[in-house]
């Protein structure tokens, strides 16, 4: 079990000072049940559990314990059930490293794998929602959930250790680090002042909550504290509202004070990249094409921070490869990631122990975090990982790789000039972070351009014929269409874009992109089909066509009408409505034996 902060321990031996042992399940358990109450009837009803739920999974207490280490000690609600995975990984991931030395609070968020033998958690109907409206890049998991932690050590001559350490886990499948960040400074110091007395509120007060709707501002009140901010929409870009200047708050919500927040999930990227920003053009390849990024930090929270910037570079894609904003050796796929391959896997992992240098000494990009913090010298040049023995000596990007792209020189000249300036840091972020959307998009519209053009004609989508599909995606066939519709039509920046593009198509953020529009094309398909069919004249279709056939029609556009909301297909109710009535014109056409027997199969 490993030593929380305040432990002199020293993980930098090879490993032998780092028991990697699993928590106790039943011992766990009983722990948590010596001081978690008997179960409390929080929830009165179904739909304010479902509520609760839309916004957040549950909330973890973890402690340490002097014979079991890390142990939860109570979760809220309490119906929850957590796998024994599950919640091993978060009693290791809820503590910081034993060398992070962090007296006090300290606040991150990590990612937590759920169990491969969890029951499927079935959706609700404001979470299926949200994952049609919202962006890809801020859609939910359904592999992990994000865990918001506020770590508390102080001095406690009462208690056997000497020390109080506590941590309270946040546990949701939303990604809106931003906000959850707030949250859980709002959370946890209340808990830790009043106990358990504090939870039955804040589960009643976020149970009230309105659905997590992307395009409207939420107002979420809290302890006295009201959070205000914008939840994006696929028109992210243009349909921005201002948060400060957007409806007021429902009269009945009554709060001490107001928070606004302008974006639920971003963070200060020029802050937590300003070291190596020289590079950002580097670092943006990297992320693009899924390569094995370790990030070496001596806090959980610049790990955090810094792993969260990465995967947000690329926005609006998705960064669809593994990453883990902070991560130990005790996470269950610590050997699967730090096995000594020439391959590592496409991950990004933060870390903050010392025995990473050597056991991730292989891979290929290592971002090394000066331990005062970053944002103070933009100056380190990348170096050449190859034969060097201390990662950890110098701050600094170390790496092999050679961009396919020229920097932006005009952009990092802009940057420069605004740090002499002392130009505020949200207007440093909002002028990189624009640079880095637009350049993500020029990478993107050839490829939207083309996939597009994968589309059969509307004119061959017949009624009484199956769905047409579309056409395979050609990596030559998009690659020819770069000379007169490439990248170079919307941004300045020169480079080899082919051989980016090549390498690209084999990377997960390819994949997973690649299958989410593919999917879009699909269902687009299937819903002007099923338009078509709402139209067609089955009662003339039907006049010359043997009861096999008809039957078997009915069967086929039944099937369609499921599959459409299963899938999602984007088919409004008026649509469905008309094809419920051509089945009923048809069916009519059948003997009654044969009626009786579809009725009673429908």
């Amino acid at each position: 079990m490993s030593e929380p902060c305040s432990s002199s321990k020293d993980a930098d031996d090879g490993g032998g000072a780092a028991d990697v042992r699993g928590v106790d399940n039943d011992a766990t358990q009983q722990a948590s049940g010596a001081t978690q109450k008997n179960s409390q009837a929080w929830f009165k009803n179904e739909k304010l559990r479902e509520a609760f739920d839309n916004w957040i999974h549950c909330i973890c207490i973890v402690t340490f314990d002097l014979e079991l280490g890390q142990v939860i000690e109570a979760i809220y609600p309490d119906d929850v059930e957590l796998l024994e995975q599950e919640r091993t990984n978060i009693c290791y991931l809820a503590f910081p490293d034993s060398n992070s030395g962090c007296m006090g609070d300290t606040q991150y968020h990590v990612r937590v794998k759920k169990s491969a033998n969890a029951k499927f958690l079935k959706e609700t109907a404001a979470q299926k929602e949200y994952n049609k409206k919202s962006p890809m890049f801020l859609q939910t998991d359904k592999d992990y959930y994000t865990g918001y932690v506020y770590f508390r050590q102080v001095k406690d001559k009462n208690l056997p250790r000497g020390y109080f350490q506590k941590s309270i886990v946040i546990v949701t499948r939303l990604p809106f680090v931003n906000l959850f960040t707030e949250i859980c400074a709002l959370v946890a110091p209340e808990y830790f002042d009043s106990g358990e007395t504090c939870m039955e509120r804040i589960i009643k007060e976020i149970s009230r909550w309105p659905a997590p709707v992307p395009g409207q501002i939420v107002h979420l009140p809290l302890l006295g504290v009201l959070f205000q901010t914008y939840i994006p929409n696929h028109a992210f870009k243009t349909s921005v509202p201002n948060v400060a200047a957007g409806e007021s708050a429902p009269s009945k919500v009554a709060a001490a004070r107001s928070l606004l927040l302008t974006s639920v999930y971003d963070n200060d990227m020029f802050k937590h990249l300003s070291s190596v920003v020289a590079h950002v053009h580097l670092l943006w390849e990297l992320v693009l094409l899924s390569e094995p990024i370790v990030v070496m930090t001596s806090s959980p929270t610049t790990s955090s921070d810094i792993v969260h910037t990465l995967t947000s570079m690329i926005a609006p894609l998705k960064y669809c490869a593994d990453h883990r904003p902070y991560f130990t050796i005790h996470d269950s796929e610590f050997k699967e990631y730090t096995m000594d391959s020439q391959s590592p896997p496409s991950v990004i992992l933060g870390v903050t122990n010392p025995f990473f240098a050597k056991t991730l000494r292989h891979w290929p990009h290592i971002v090394r975090v000066a331990e005062n913090g970053i944002g103070e010298s933009p100056k380190y040049k990348s170096k050449r990982s190859e034969g060097l023995k201390v990662l950890d000596s110098k701050p600094g990007l170390y790496t092999q790789y050679k961009p396919f792209l020229n920097k932006d020189k005009a952009i990092l000249k802009k940057l420069l000039k605004g740090v002499q300036l002392r130009r505020p840091g949200e207007v440093q972020t909002a002028l990189l972070r624009q640079h880095l959307t637009e350049l993500t998009e020029s990478f993107m519209f050839p490829l939207e351009r083309y996939i597009a053009s994968l589309m059969p004609l509307q004119k061959t989508i017949s009624p009484f014929k199956a769905t047409p599909i579309p056409q395979l995606f050609n990596p030559d066939d998009f690659l020819a269409t770069l000379n007169n519709a490439g990248p170079q039509l919307t941004t300045g920046i020169k480079g080899d874009w082919v051989g980016l593009y090549r390498r690209f198509f084999r990377s997960p953020n390819f994949s997973g992109w690649f299958q989410s529009r593919y999917v879009e094309l699909t269902n687009k398909l299937q819903a002007i089909q099923l338009e078509r069919l709402s139209q067609a004249d089955l009662r003339s279709w039907v006049r010359d066509k043997q009861e096999v056939e008809i039957v078997d029609m009915i069967l086929r556009i039944r099937q369609k009408l499921e599959k459409s909301n299963l899938d999602e297909v984007p088919v409004d109710s008026p649509v469905q409505e008309m094809i419920r009535e051509r089945l009923n014109e048809m069916t009519l056409a059948l003997p009654d034996d044969l009626r009786t027997i579809l009725n009673k199969e429908s």
